[in-house]
């Protein structure tokens, strides 16, 4: 006799590639003849997105550098997690990341083809390879994903999107150097932009006792545990040292008192990182978004010795480096706060670094993979 189970609780989601089965089945669609055109049409694929995400933010500010520079974009969402149903995409990702000109369309079933196909994440891949009428295939890799999950179903699924065939394009030549050599793809690179517009030095008063942590506790790879440790460390040697929390939507709970900024608006962002002593941002795999843009408003950084890091930025650049240790980071936080040269150095050299690294020559090194994949 069958079990019935009855339960009034809403069902269980578990997300998986949609388009996986559908791939494996029929494999990719053929592509077509090279476009005869130097203006490209590029159909864009972005996973379900919330506010804050720093991915999504990049594929916004390279697709308004590639619109610039005369193609024509859209975004298509594949929602395998059924976040936006109901929703109005178009609307939210213009609230969430600034206006660009492409639409923005839930779904694939107004495709009508395009030049080149861009996957922008591994749930993406499988299907931008069934997408029909293309001439090529590439895929923004912004990060390693694999890192981004435990031994699990996603982590081999994302492993296995970098043998598929699409050309990648990473954001990063650290990243770029990890994909040739332990996947042996050939795979080309671009800098992290920064809006100077935005982030740059700003006319406010600079506090000497101020450290300001991204704390984006949902992101793993940011290794809040790690910081809030070296920050209630800091706080017991010192306690007159202010502490602010942004990045999360929600208050964490801390040992410490700290004063919790949110989720902030860009120029709100600019504001805080101009006001600042020292910025705290702590990257396992790629680099974010965040220590360029830190350093663009004269923000001295302080992030994780690891290679990426080492790699982007340099072992003697102008990020203070520390081991993953919770003592070893509070150690450089605290030699910051107290040589006022070395600060001053890492503020100037760190802006010196960011000074050409744009969104527009982001786009143009896109563009440079974009035409590697048709090639």
């Amino acid at each position: 006799m069958a079990l019935l189970r009855r339960s009034s609780a809403p069902r269980l989601r578990v997300p998986g590639p949609a388009a996986l089965l559908e791939f494996l089945r029929s494999g990719a669609e053929p592509l077509t003849g090279r476009p005869a055109a130097d203006a490209l049409r590029i159909g864009v694929v972005v996973p379900q997105f919330r506010r804050g995400s720093g991915g999504h933010k990049t594929i916004a500010d390279l697709v308004r550098g590639l619109e610039a520079r005369g193609h024509t974009l859209s975004l298509w969402v594949e929602d395998e997690e059924g976040r936006h149903d109901g929703e109005d995409v178009d609307g939210l990702w213009h609230s969430f990341f600034g206006r660009v000109d492409a639409p923005v369309r839930l779904g694939f079933e107004a495709w009508d083809g395009a030049d080149i196909v861009l996957a922008t994440g591994w749930q993406t891949v499988h299907r931008t390879l069934l997408l029909p009428g293309v001439a090529a295939r590439a895929y923004l890799v912004q990060d390693h994903e694999p890192e981004f999950f435990a031994t699990s179903a996603q982590r081999m699924w994302a492993e296995q999107t970098y043998t598929l065939g699409l050309h990648p394009i990473c954001a990063s030549p650290w990243l770029a150097g990890l994909l040739r050599e332990r996947y042996g793809v050939a795979a080309s690179s671009f800098d992290l932009g920064v809006d100077h517009e935005t982030y740059k030095p700003l006319p406010t008063h600079r506090r000497d006792d101020l450290v300001l942590f991204y704390a984006r506790a949902v992101t793993d790879r940011r290794a809040v545990p790690l910081g809030l440790l070296a920050l209630d460390e800091l706080k017991r040697r010192r306690p007159d040292v202010e502490v602010a929390l942004f990045g999360e939507t929600r208050p964490i709970a801390t040992a410490f008192k700290y004063l919790d900024l949110g989720v902030m608006a860009p120029d709100k962002l600019a504001h805080a990182y101009a006001s600042a002593a020292i910025g705290l941002c702590l990257s396992m795999t790629n680099p974010s978004l965040v220590p360029t843009e830190m350093m663009a408003c004269g923000l001295p950084v302080v992030d994780l010795d690891v290679p990426s890091m080492r790699d982007t930025f340099g072992a003697d650049g102008p990020v203070e480096l520390a081991a993953f240790d919770p003592l070893a980071l509070c150690a450089a936080i605290e030699r910051l706060l107290d040589d006022l040269v070395l600060r001053a150095d890492r503020s100037r050299a760190g802006a010196e670094l960011v000074t050409s690294r744009t969104w527009a020559r982001a786009a143009e090194q896109v563009e440079a993979g974009l035409r590697a994949a048709l090639t």
